[in-house]
């Protein structure tokens, strides 16, 4: 079965992606052909196959953390050449013209579309992009180590440029983005202080061997107070956690796009000119600057890689929380 497989398909949320053969497609205006050569699995992916996330094109293909190379281009494309590694992130579309488009926030336009939820994304053997939306990649990774850099990493930096300067950092979760963020935070002088669910040693000390000068359960405090945190899990319990855990001044930032409810939690956590704030979705801007940065820093990026048709595997150990890193899909074909 997985030599006849191209493509992974979500028919309704909450049912397994069906493996299915679909037609190479052709270029439109604008866009590029990808061979696919791996495509990440992100928590992102989790919520909209299981029905989290409202209103997805179906049926679907899912997958943005897209590594492919060129085979065709629509008319008009500048950029790029038959060949080239190229990357396809989350945002795959918006209208440049609206407010938020015009003044560099591209990230909350109103008529954007996304790739594996609009969009058909990267659970098959080829898929179209817009070429404006696509990312030429660094040298030194392979294919499925640069695949969750291209949303597990661009979250993860776009939410550590959201927490500013803070020096002792917190991250509240310690799966794929967190993994990456800690190395770029050490990088730049950081303290990472890394919080996993309650008695997940192995977490610990995955956070430890990355960096992390401390590693315990997110019911935990640390051991001093910290100036921000970062919270990639989809537990809305964490927040208040987070909260009494920064001091007076520091940033609390919600990096996922689905959490549970966010429980009361009393003002005196959030006083003292705390801020609680999220990100969404990513720019082009931020995508070319930590592509930047991972040429410098040269990312461990720990993956568990499974082939195409195997996509239900990898969700279901996404959502038992079995994943060490990130969980790469790699379409029949390629190593």
């Amino acid at each position: 079965m997985t030599g006849s497989v191209s493509a992974m398909l979500l028919e309704e949320p909450g049912q397994p992606l069906r493996p299915t053969l679909l037609p190479r497609p052709e270029p439109r205006r604008g866009e590029v052909v990808l061979q696919v050569h791996a495509c990440g699995i992100c928590r992102t992916d989790l919520h909209i196959a299981d029905g989290e996330l409202a209103n997805p094109k179906l049926p679907l293909v899912l997958g943005h953390e897209i590594v492919g190379s060129v085979i065709a281009l629509g008319a008009d494309v500048d950029g790029f050449i038959e060949g080239d590694r190229v990357g396809v992130p989350w945002l795959g579309w918006a209208c440049g013209t609206c407010l938020y488009c015009r003044t560099g926030k591209e990230n909350l336009c109103d008529r954007a579309r996304f790739t594996g939820y609009h969009l058909n994304g990267g659970y098959a053997r080829y898929t179209s992009a817009d070429a404006r939306f696509c990312f030429p990649l660094p040298g030194g990774y392979d294919d499925v180590r640069l695949a969750p850099l291209l949303c597990a990493g661009l979250i993860g930096y776009r939410s550590l440029r959201a927490v500013g300067e803070a020096e002792r950092l917190g991250l509240y979760g310690f799966g794929a983005a967190a993994h990456l963020v800690a190395q770029v935070a050490r990088f730049e002088g950081r303290q990472v202080f890394a919080f996993t669910r309650d008695g997940d040693h192995q977490g610990q000390a995955f956070a430890r061997e990355l960096g992390a000068v401390w590693a315990g359960g997110s019911t935990e405090p640390p051991p001093e107070r910290l100036d921000g945190a970062i919270i990639f899990a989809p537990a809305g319990q964490l927040v208040p956690a987070a909260l009494r855990a920064v001091r007076k001044g520091g940033t609390v930032v919600c990096a996922g796009i689905h959490m549970s409810p966010i429980p009361a939690f009393p003002y005196e956590i959030l006083w003292g000119e705390r801020v609680l704030r999220s990100v969404a979705n990513l720019t082009r801007r931020d995508g070319e600057e930590f592509f930047r940065l991972a040429r410098q820093v040269q990312l461990r990026v720990d993956v568990e890689i499974l082939p195409l048709a195997d996509a239900n595997l990898g969700l279901e150990r996404l959502r038992a929380g079995l994943v060490k890193g990130a969980v790469v899909l790699v379409p029949p074909g390629d190593p």
